[in-house]
């Protein structure tokens, strides 16, 4: 049988986590090879070579080392150093993951020498052209030969866009990120000894990073406000990026809300696990929440996992200090109530490789 030769584009510690799942299954296939590029795009002090160890990832084969530029110029440059690895390593498909600059550099690298392109996490949609992630998502779907959707609703948005049309082949492979939660969930319990200390009384974790609310003093000002409150009943955990701690400098913050260090992993699953309700502007932490049964109060005015909210697991309350602090009073003694597995099994990585090798190998 032939072999095929996988090139992975990350650029952020979430994208390894989920790469680590198909590295895993990959490491149980015969016959097929990855070469991994990290382009450098998020600096992480938590991406030791202690983290890759932990969670059985391969030392990248590449470093791009492109971080800390606008974005033309962080795209522009990926794609020059990504287009010069595929020219050398001759890959048999390009994969990348979820709506980063570095997603989109890989994607336009490969499509651009004939090279086919594997998108994980395709047909997310936000519906808001003013996120960054959502023109690198949509671009990086209309060019990729393989979208593997992570929901149902993902299928739905690429066929209402006309995908069908497009001579793509569209799977529901289930989500990657429940892949990798099953495999290291109980691994966090043992590693997570530090964050232990913290999270001894019940709470409430919370984080926020996207720019719609660390750059718009009104919406920090207002989601601080609903915290302070709810902090008066339960203590809040803040994982916070120091950049977005210098904007709180102007604002009086509860003693009851405990701000950290950015976490690594296994301390965010512990801390997922063991909390009573999940508080975010992120995209991952939303399906992490239901994964582990928790409610999830989102920060924004829109999310990508519209299914969340249609299950009532999931409630957008934008900035709004009134709506934040009532959800959260509404959720405070509600049970979890079991719902529908909209995102696959936890085998999605098997199901991904499965695919490319029938099609690459035939």
């Amino acid at each position: 049988m032939k072999a095929i030769k996988i090139l992975t584009v990350v650029g952020a510690r979430p994208q390894f986590i989920k790469a680590a799942a198909l590295s895993k299954a990959i490491a149980m296939t015969e016959g097929v090879e990855e070469i991994i590029v990290h382009t450098g795009q998020h600096f992480d002090e938590n991406m030791s070579d202690i983290f890759f160890k932990e969670m059985g990832i391969p030392q990248p084969n590449y470093q791009l080392n492109v971080n800390g530029l606008h974005h033309g110029a962080m795209t522009g440059r990926m794609m020059e150093g990504i287009e010069e690895i595929l020219l050398k390593e001759i890959p048999d498909v390009l994969l990348v993951y979820g709506d980063t600059n570095s997603t989109l550099a890989g994607a336009l690298a490969a499509k651009k020498l004939h090279i086919k392109v594997a998108h994980v996490e395709a047909g997310l949609r936000s519906f808001n052209m003013q996120m960054p992630e959502e023109v690198n998502r949509i671009l990086t779907d209309r060019i990729s030969d393989f979208l593997f959707c992570p929901t149902q609703t993902a299928i739905e948005n690429l066929k209402k866009e006309g995908y069908d049309h497009f001579g793509a082949s569209i799977e529901n492979t289930g989500d990657i990120m429940l892949d990798s939660l099953m495999l290291f969930s109980e691994f966090a319990e043992q590693m997570a000894l530090e964050i232990k200390n913290i999270a001894n009384d019940p709470f409430v974790l919370c984080t926020i990073h996207r720019a719609e609310n660390t750059d718009n003093e009104e919406r920090l000002v207002n989601i601080f406000k609903a915290l302070n409150r709810i902090a008066e009943e339960k203590k809040i955990i803040i994982p916070l990026h120091p950049r977005t701690k210098q904007k709180l400098n102007n604002i009086l913050l509860h003693p009851n809300i405990v701000l950290t260090e950015p976490l690594g992993y296994f301390d965010m699953l512990y801390l997922i696990k063991h909390c009573d309700i999940v508080m975010t502007d992120s995209g991952g932490l939303q399906k992490e929440a239901f994964f582990n049964k928790k409610f999830c109060i989102t920060l924004r005015d829109e999310t990508e996992w519209i299914e969340l909210v249609g299950a009532n697991c999931n409630t957008l309350v934008g900035a709004d200090s009134e709506l934040i602090y009532n959800q959260y009073e509404a959720l405070s003694n509600k049970a979890f109530v079991e719902t529908n597995a909209f995102y696959g099994d936890g085998k999605a990585a098997h199901k991904i490789l499965s695919i490319l090798k029938r099609s690459i190998v035939g």
